[in-house]
């Protein structure tokens, strides 16, 4: 009996070439609708499905395999005598081999198209008919990816397609069902509104290899999240450079992060997932210069993020150090042409760096499971915000708590930061505790203290305020909170400190 190839594809590329191999090796051929059609036009000889099945396509096409002649052809046990039998009572022949891909859900969902579109979408005979055959894929091979219909063939020709290869195909069969499966899935949830369901499903499609992980004894992966509609993703195209390292991925997240919450030119140094400066100008090289102060030797070996194109000037004074990665909206030529010259940095454009977003929902592994929880984008909540100390803060004074608000967001805690004049001057990160990292921010400042404002993203007690005031610290901001509280305003009064509580915590662990 002549082995069957049932062929039902939306993407159609290469499946001519692909079917007419078949033939070449023996394989009569089984297909559907328009992939009927186009192989019919493509002079192969082939039967339809609904002449196997005597059953015509109907439902405009909503049903056409889902036939116990299609199934039961997939799914016999080539070694069961009673599975035999069935099929030779009903006169079913053996298929065995799947091809398929299915309804593009994905695409239509980046085009953000309507709902009845999308439920149009949804295949329902395809992944029915792949994971048929992947379950028996001791005796049917199923094939899901144009990218493998050369190997298929050459294996075939070779007499090679053994257990191990099928078993690999039916492995990611069942991949490609799941991560179409979860994309319904989260549309739903998302349709009405669901972040927490009762099966969490999330579709990750693989980007590449990456040469390690954190460290070089780990090995990493680079995956794309599927479910994010296109006015979302990031336009994200290297001009230049290696390849992006699992680190490198890891940082450039978290700098860009930080780089959303400003409107004004502004520039992000981050090394190691902690911002090493942030400034903010009229003018982006402004930005940049008052960013790099902060702290020119961490900068080293760190990203860049700027919200404005990059220009000769920090081409220029970016020439000198070395840094792994620069992220803008644009490079100006001559900056280009600079930064272009030095073989081992990455220069990132992303055209849509400010409108694009982040996910609603960040994941977190943990002892048997993962973390889910809203992203942090609230800054504070203004009915909270509030001046508690006798003094008043000034106007410059609260400008610079409103952009320490925003930095002390993406530091670990328990962290502050020291704020002046729209810039960084200096940070503590992730002390266990406060007054620690109060001390180590006062210590790594490059400038006096005068009219520096401290940021804290937790409650601090009073030996915090104690240093502020050796150090001439007058302003600072915090969630507040505390038992202390009382006693923190106290003494700010009594040094005269102005203090704002805004009620809004931003812990990062």
């Amino acid at each position: 009996m002549k082995k069957l190839a049932l062929i039902s594809v939306y993407d159609k590329e290469g499946i001519v070439e692909f079917a007419k191999e078949l033939v070449q090796l023996g394989y009569g051929l089984l297909s559907t609708g328009g992939t009927y059609r186009l192989l019919k036009e493509s002079g192969l000889e082939l039967t339809e499905v609904s002449e196997l099945t005597a059953f015509p396509e109907m439902l405009d096409g909503r049903v056409k395999s889902l036939h116990p002649r299609i199934h039961a052809g997939i799914l016999y046990r080539r070694q069961n005598e009673s599975d035999l039998a069935s099929l030779k009572e009903h006169d079913i022949p053996s298929i065995d081999i799947v091809v398929n891909n299915l309804y593009p859900f994905e695409d239509m969902l980046q085009e953000n198209k309507d709902l009845e579109t999308m439920i149009e979408n949804i295949d329902i005979g395809g992944p029915s008919m792949i994971r048929a055959a992947a379950k028996n894929y001791k005796d049917v091979l199923v094939v899901t990816k144009a990218s493998d219909y050369e190997l298929v063939i050459e294996k075939l020709r070779d007499g090679t397609l053994d257990l191990a290869f099928r078993q690999e195909m039916a492995a990611k069969a069942f991949s490609q069902t799941a991560y179409y499966d979860a994309l319904i899935s989260n549309y739903f949830n998302d349709l009405n509104g669901v972040s927490y369901p009762d099966y969490l499903s999330r579709p990750l499609k693989l980007a590449n290899s990456l040469r390690y992980g954190e460290n070089p004894h780990q090995s990493a992966a680079y995956y794309i999240e599927g479910y994010q509609k296109q006015e979302s993703r990031f336009d994200f195209v290297q001009l230049h450079g290696k390849e992006l390292s699992y680190n490198n991925l890891n940082d450039l997240t978290g700098t860009v992060e930080a780089l959303k919450e400003f409107d004004r030119p502004t520039a992000v140094a981050v090394k190691h997932t902690n911002p090493s400066g942030i400034g903010s100008g009229d003018t982006i090289d402004e930005a940049f210069d008052k960013a790099y102060a902060c702290d020119r030797i961490s900068i080293f070996g760190g990203i860049i993020a700027l919200n404005r194109p990059v220009t000769s000037h920090i081409a220029n004074e970016l020439n000198q150090i070395f840094v792994e990665i620069v992220i803008a909206p644009a490079f100006e030529e001559e900056a280009f042409k600079i930064l272009s010259s030095k073989k081992n940095i990455r220069l990132i454009e992303s055209k849509n760096l400010m409108q694009a977003s982040f996910n609603d929902l960040s994941y977190k592994d943990v002892i048997n499971g993962v973390l889910v929880q809203e992203r942090d984008s609230i800054l504070y909540d203004e009915e909270k915000f509030k001046v508690v100390s006798k003094r008043q803060p000034s106007k410059k004074e609260l400008d610079n708590m409103l952009f320490g608000i925003k930095a002390s967001k993406h530091i670990n805690s328990n962290g502050v930061v020291l704020v002046k004049d729209e810039a960084t001057i200096s940070y503590g990160f992730g002390e266990v505790r406060r007054s620690w990292a109060v001390e180590k921010a006062i210590d790594h400042a490059q400038e006096p203290l005068d009219e520096t404002v401290l940021v804290s993203d937790g409650f601090f007690f009073e030996d915090t305020v104690e240093l502020m005031h050796e150090n001439g610290i007058k302003a600072a901001v915090s969630p507040g909170g505390s038992i202390h509280d009382e006693k923190v305003l106290a003494l700010c009064d009594e040094y005269d400190i102005a203090l704002v509580f805004t009620g809004t915590r931003h812990f990062k662990h």
